[in-house]
């Protein structure tokens, strides 16, 4: 064993821990997770193919109507949805129906990889671009502030945090946006997982919608 092995004072402290997204994080516990959760993801996409086109239609109009009846009224409101990719539920139709009912639909759009995104205002009859990694997003980049923001999970916990495509996106964006802003997650029904095994950065939901007709509120939404 060299001197600088043995030594124990000073220097070898300050690699135990590494910085992730501004976060100090064990490295062999972010490794584990890490593995995990691309296991989960796998998992839980390959569960999205295996569904029939019928079923994704039926799951995502369950999900529509539920949300209506949770954002009801949705008159004035400025919601944030998202264009599906990956086998996302598709909630076009009621984006659509949430617009002719007076909400102020936008959509996501990164403006820069590795940062946060913007809210881009959305309408049925707008013109749509193809945006970074081929997504469709709003040709005129008209930046709104949503006060709720509706979330694609592959899973999800009891306490509402959220496994996602991987990227880190919604979390650098929730994470800079108002604490009263409403964050519903939404996802098929085998979404729900024990845990995901949350890390400092990961952004909670305050409200569950799954495609089997549950929904929930967490932690997160009564502050407890």
């Amino acid at each position: 064993m060299s001197d600088e092995d043995d030594d124990d004072s000073g220097s070898p402290v300050c690699f135990a821990h590494m910085l992730v997204d501004g976060h100090v994080v064990d490295p062999q516990t972010w490794k584990d997770v890490s593995v995990f959760r691309k296991a989960e993801r796998t998992r839980l996409y390959a569960a999205r193919q295996k569904l029939p086109l019928e079923d994704r239609s039926a799951i995502a109009a369950s999900i529509a109507a539920q949300l209506s009846g949770i954002l009801d009224p949705l008159t004035g409101r400025t919601i944030a949805v998202y264009w599906p990719i990956r086998g996302e539920l598709n909630l076009r139709p009621f984006m659509v129906d949430a617009s002719q009912r007076g909400a102020r639909i936008c959509l996501p759009v990164v403006v820069e990889k590795n940062q946060p995104v913007e809210f881009h205002l959305w309408t049925p009859d707008g013109a749509m671009k193809r945006g970074i990694w081929n997504i469709p997003v709003p040709a005129k980049a008209e930046a709104v502030e949503p006060d709720v923001v509706i979330v694609p999970l592959l899973g999800v916990d009891e306490n509402g945090y959220r496994l996602g495509n991987g990227g880190g996106y919604y979390d650098r964006t929730l994470a800079r946006l108002p604490g009263d802003l409403l964050t519903i997650g939404v996802g098929q029904p085998f979404a729900r997982m024990k845990t995901i095994f949350p890390m400092p950065w990961d952004i909670a939901m305050k409200m569950v919608v799954l495609g089997d007709g549950t929904s929930f509120e967490t932690a997160a939404a009564t502050g407890v």
